[in-house]
Formats: structure tokens, sequence, C-alpha cells
């Protein structure tokens, strides 16, 4: 892109002359372009999926059966694109930045994080919205927002780091939730290998303008679109922290176990799901439409509404979470694109739910926040991403805080103890090459 290296050449050229200021200057045009991008794409993403997740739900109100021929039918189509055009947007997102951060300048690295998959992820997992998929957006804006990121430095022709890799995913964390903190700890837990200062400062700057783009354009919204205000005593923290964290993160233990086990690198059905593709693809899509047809639709999509009804005080059917983490586990085991960041808030909601019989009626809210801190960081083994986010969505106070680290540290360690294997990192060797897969260690 001659235009952009016009640009970056003349702002450079109007500083003093030292040998690094052109490169860091480009580095800073490049990252501040990209961020603006980022913001700007998350949000239309964002409205892409609600329309698509609005046109399934006026779909199948209008008959009870539509989804159990529409959403098997959605899968095989997806997977059967997703697997001839574009296999690296397979999945969530996380585990192709995590991988293509090892090398960020290999013909395989910038491959997992081209422009032209990046718009497939983004296309396919909306194309899974409209067929009811249990999937989320947050993970696909990783790898949308890394692709976004990668492409401005090239035509920026700032040398591909790490840094650049992470500071893009980090951006699409915090454009998708509009949680500008939860995307700097996210890029810390999950996404950085090694963490250096230089990493840090570039994260913090891409956040921010991403952040800032979408609270301009779309305003200061709370994610979960209300204030969680309750409060705890410390003789409920006492009961409800533990019991939340080891519930949560056993069932999150055991969701990261069963996907590994089916889709996982090495895993015992991977190789069988792996032959058969479609067919896989088709009784993935009729167990999430039977699923959401005897759910009366709660388990559709992302599971926002049904969660944001939770924590407004409304009441909830006991087995929503495990029928959301059912109809999940199936849609990740298609291998249609689609994140589980939403889908894991959902399934916890759904537990912290399960919960609430045990409590006061008006501690409620705060135990169902509890419910979604210890399965979802159960799932991605990340607690400071998790409590910052629920903060950050949710609006609550700083009483809050102590109860939702406690929780996610419990959490992390019984599902620790259910899945060694940290799951985003496990999912990434699929995406390496294959030398470099046998010799990456995973992490626990």
């Amino acid at each position: 892109m001659p235009f952009f290296h016009r640009i970056a050449d003349r702002v450079a050229g109007a500083l003093p002359h030292e040998p690094v200021q052109l490169d860091d200057w480009r580095r800073r045009a490049a990252t501040l372009v990209g961020a603006l991008l980022v913001g700007l794409v998350a949000l239309a993403f964002a409205k892409m999926g609600d329309l698509a997740q609005t046109g399934f739900t006026r779909m199948q109100g209008q008959a009870w059966w539509f989804p159990l021929i529409w959403t098997p039918f959605l899968f095989v189509v997806f997977a059967f694109l997703t697997g001839r055009l574009a296999p690296e947007a397979r999945g969530s997102g996380i585990p192709q930045v995590i991988a293509a951060s090892h090398n960020a300048e290999s013909r395989h690295s910038q491959r997992l994080l081209s422009l032209r998959i990046g718009l497939s992820k983004l296309f396919l997992t909306i194309g899974g919205l409209l067929g009811g998929a249990s999937v989320g957006r947050e993970g696909p804006t990783v790898q949308v927002a890394a692709a976004i990121m990668v492409k401005v430095h090239r035509w920026f022709r700032v040398k591909l780091t790490p840094g650049v890799m992470i500071a893009g995913g980090a951006a699409g964390v915090a454009a998708a939730f509009n949680t500008p903190l939860a995307g700097i700890a996210f890029a810390i837990e999950e996404l950085a290998v090694a963490y250096e200062q230089r990493v840090a400062v570039l994260v913090m700057a891409a956040v921010m303008i991403s952040g800032l783009t979408s609270q301009g354009i779309d305003g200061d919204y709370v994610y979960f679109g209300q204030q969680v205000g309750a409060s705890l005593p410390v003789s409920t923290v006492l009961v409800a922290a533990p019991l939340a964290g080891v519930v949560g993160g056993i069932a999150g233990g055991l969701f990261s176990r069963w996907f590994l086990a089916l889709r996982g690198p090495g895993g015992r059905f991977s190789g069988l799901l792996g032959k058969r593709p479609l067919v896989t693809a088709l009784v993935c899509g009729a167990i999430v439409a039977a699923i959401g047809v005897a759910s009366g639709g709660l388990t559709w999509g992302t599971g926002y509404e049904p969660t944001k009804a939770l924590l407004e005080g409304g009441e909830g059917t006991l087995w929503f979470g495990p029928a959301k983490l059912a109809s999940t586990l199936a849609t990740a085991a298609s291998g249609i694109p689609g994140g589980i960041f939403a889908p894991s808030l959902a399934v916890g909601a759904g537990f912290g739910e399960l919960l609430t019989p045990m409590f006061a009626p008006h501690e409620a809210g705060a135990i169902i926040l509890l419910g979604m801190a210890g399965y979802f960081v159960g799932v991605v083994r990340a607690p400071l991403t998790a409590v910052i986010i629920l903060a950050e969505t949710t609006g609550s106070g700083s009483n809050m805080i102590l109860p939702l680290f406690a929780t996610a540290l419990i959490g992390d360690w019984a599902g620790s103890m259910v899945c060694r294997q940290r799951l985003y990192h496990a999912l990434s060797k699929d995406f390496l090459p294959k030398q470099e897969a046998e010799e990456k260690p995973t992490q626990a």
C-alpha cells in the first residue's frame, strides 16, 4: 500500500532525523491506524452478529420445528466452506493468535493471521449465529483484530513481532466486550508467551484506541446492560466463593477436557471426527437444534439474553447451565468457526442459578456472578481476565471484587485438577507447524 508508506514517511520526515525515529513513528502510526480499524470492525461484527441472531429467532418463532432442519443444514454448509476455503478459521480464533505469536514473521503465522482468513472468520461466525450455533464473537474478534493489526503493520513496513499480534488480539477483546482493562489482562494471561515492557506499552495503546473508538460510536455502555449492585456479607462469601469456585471450576474443567478429547490435538475422538467432517457437523447441528427446541430457545447463540435476565433477577430454569454447556460443546465439536467466551459466561450464569436456592433471594444476582466467574475460569484458566471482564461487563462495584477474585482462584485450581492442560494453549498446537507442535510443551 504505497499510500500508507507515503503517510508514514511524511509523518516521520517532519520530525528531527535520528536513526531510530523513522521506525518508531511508523510503529506508532501503524498501532494508531490498526487500533482504530479494530474498533470499527469489532462494532460492525457485533451489529451483524446481533442481526443474524435476531433473524434466526424470528425464523424459529414462525415454526418450532424449523431449527431441526435449518441448524444441521447450516452446520454442514459452514463446515464445508471452512474446510475448503479457510481451515485456519475453524474454532475460536484465540489458539491461532497464540500459535502465530511463536514465530511472527514466518509464512505460516502470516497465513493464520491473514486478512482473508480474518474476514472469512467474521462471516462464518455470523453464519453460525444465523443457524443458532452456541458461539460467541469475542474469540473470533481476537483473530480478526490480530489479522488487521498485522496487515496494517505490513502496510507501514514495520517489522512484525509477537507484540503486534498480542496487541491486536487484546484490542479485539477490549472492543468486543467494551472492557479495556480486560483486554490488557487477557494479553498478559493468555496471548503473551513472554511479556515484556515494550509489549505492554503496545498493548495498552492499542486497547485504549480501539476502546475509545468503540465508545465514541456506540457509547460507554455496560455489556450486560445493568449494574449488579448487590453485595455479600463475609459469612456468605466464605460459603459462596468456595462453592461457586469448586462447582464452576469442575464444570469448566470437564468442558475443556471433553473439548480436547473431541477436537484437541491427539484427542481420543479428534481423529475420528476429523475424518468425516460433514457427518460430524450434521450430527452436532442436530444435537444443537434438539437442545435448542427442548429448552424453548434458551441455548441458541451467545446466551446473552438469558444471562442478562438472570443478572437482572429474572427466574431461570435449573437446567439452563447444563443445557447450554452441552450445546456449546456440540457446536465446538462440529468444527465451525465461533468462540466460547460469551457462551461460557452464559453457562456459568446457569450454574450460578443452581446455587441461588441456598442463599437469600436478594443475593441471587451476586451468586450468579460468582457462578460465572467459577465456570469461566475453569474453562479459560485466566482468573485475572475473568474478574476484570465480569466487573466491567456488569458494572459491579468494588464490594464484589474480592469475592470474584476468591471464586476465580478457587475455580482455577478446581479446573486444573480436572483438566491439566490450558484449553487455548493446547488447541494452539493444532495451528503450529508439525515439528514445532511436537517440540512445544503444553502449559499446565
